[in-house]
C-alpha cells in the first residue's frame, strides 16, 4: 500500500491552487527547496510521478490529479471528523449510555431524552433497562456512564467508586380495589390497611420497600400476593384480591384509565376488574429516593454532564396529582 502522507499531500494541494513552488513555499513558510524535497518525496512514495515541466513553471500530471480527487475526500472527511470530535468533548455530540430501573425510564429518562433531542441532536442515550441493583454493576464494569436506582439500594455517598446526584423523592400512593371500604375514607393512614392482604414482590428493591414503609407505620404487611410487574399489581388489585403501595412515578407509564374520587383521590380503571382507588396518603406519606450515578471522576464529561442536567430538569418537571411532593 502507498504511504498517504497528509502533509505532503497538503503540499500538493497548496501547488495546485497556487500554481508555482515559489508562491507555495511563502504560502507554507517553507523554501522551495523544502517544497520541492517534499513533493519528490511523495511521488516515490506513492510510485508515480507527480510533476512535469511546463516552460519554466511545473505542472500537475495526471497521476497527481487522481491523487488530489482522493486526497480531497480525505481532507473533507478530516475535517468532519475535527467537528465530531470538538463536539463530543464540547457535550454536542457522542453517545451516553444510561442504565435505569423500569419506573425512571417513562417518568424521567424519556422526558430527559425529548429535550436533549431538541436541545443538543448530536448527542445519544442508549437506555438499558435494569434493576436497581444491577444498575450500578452495569456502572461499575463500564457497560453503563449513568445508573438511575434508589438511593435504600445505591452504594453510599462515601463510596469512592461513584458520585452521586439525588434526583427527586417520589411519593408512594396506595392502590385500593375501587368499592374498597377504606377506599374514600377520609385521612387515610397507612396504618389503617395493617389488616389488608398486600400484593408486592417477593424478593428485590419493591418487596423491601413496601415492607419498610409498612414497619414504619407500625405493622408487618400480610403478603397475599407477589408481584413485580405494575400492570400485574395493577390488575390484582382491580379485581380486588388486595392492596399494594405503588411510586407515583409509575403514573408515567399510563396504568389504567383516570378518573377522580373523594378528596381529589384518583380513581383509575384496571384491566382485571372494577378499578382502582389510589389514594394519597397525607398523614404518613413514604417515599422512595431516586439518585443518579456516575463512576467517580467521569461526572463531570461534557456528554454526561448534559444528560444529568436533562435528568435533573425531567424530575423537577414531575407534577405530581398530589402537590406536597418533596424534591432533592
Amino acid at each position: 500500500m502507498a504511504d498517504w502522507d497528509l502533509k505532503k499531500l497538503r503540499i500538493l494541494r497548496t501547488l495546485h491552487e497556487l500554481g508555482t513552488v515559489t508562491a507555495t513555499a511563502e504560502a507554507l513558510h517553507m523554501t522551495p527547496s523544502a517544497v520541492s524535497q517534499q513533493l519528490t518525496g511523495l511521488a516515490k512514495a506513492l510510485g508515480v510521478t507527480l510533476l512535469e515541466a511546463h516552460g519554466r513553471r511545473v505542472r500537475l500530471t495526471g497521476a497527481a490529479q487522481l491523487v488530489l480527487r482522493h486526497a480531497e475526500a480525505v481532507f473533507a472527511q478530516l475535517e468532519r471528523a475535527d467537528a465530531d470530535l470538538l463536539g463530543y468533548l464540547q457535550g454536542e455530540a457522542g453517545q451516553v449510555r444510561v442504565g435505569a430501573f423500569s419506573t425512571a425510564i417513562p417518568a424521567l429518562v424519556v422526558p430527559a431524552v425529548q429535550e436533549l433531542r431538541r436541545s443538543h441532536p448530536g448527542l445519544s442515550v442508549a437506555v438499558r433497562e435494569a434493576e436497581a441493583e444491577a444498575a450500578y454493576e452495569l456502572l461499575a464494569e463500564g457497560s453503563v456512564d449513568l445508573a438511575l436506582s434508589l438511593a435504600a439500594h445505591a452504594p453510599t455517598p462515601r463510596d469512592p467508586k461513584f458520585s452521586r446526584v439525588s434526583l427527586l423523592a417520589d411519593p408512594l400512593d396506595v392502590a385500593l380495589p375501587a368499592g374498597h371500604p377504606l377506599a374514600a375514607e377520609p385521612g387515610l393512614r397507612l396504618a389503617d390497611l395493617a389488616d389488608e392482604p398486600w400484593i408486592f414482590g417477593s424478593s428485590g428493591p419493591w418487596s423491601q420497600i413496601t415492607t419498610t414503609a409498612c414497619e414504619n407505620a407500625g405493622f408487618v404487611p400480610e403478603q397475599a400476593h407477589a408481584a413485580a410487574d405494575w400492570s400485574a399489581i395493577w390488575a390484582m388489585v382491580a379485581a380486588g384480591m388486595g392492596v399494594a403501595l405503588v411510586p407515583r412515578m409509575a403514573m408515567a407509564g399510563g396504568l389504567g384509565a383516570v378518573g377522580r374520587g373523594a378528596g381529589g383521590d384518583a380513581v383509575r380503571g384496571g384491566r382485571g376488574g372494577g378499578g382502582v382507588a389510589l389514594r394519597v396518603l397525607h398523614a404518613d406519606q413514604p417515599r422512595r429516593h431516586v439518585v443518579a450515578a456516575a463512576r467517580r471522576g467521569s461526572e463531570g464529561a461534557p456528554g454526561p454532564a448534559r444528560v444529568l442536567a436533562a435528568l435533573r430538569q425531567a424530575a423537577a418537571g414531575q407534577t405530581p396529582e398530589d402537590p406536597t411532593i418533596q424534591l432533592s
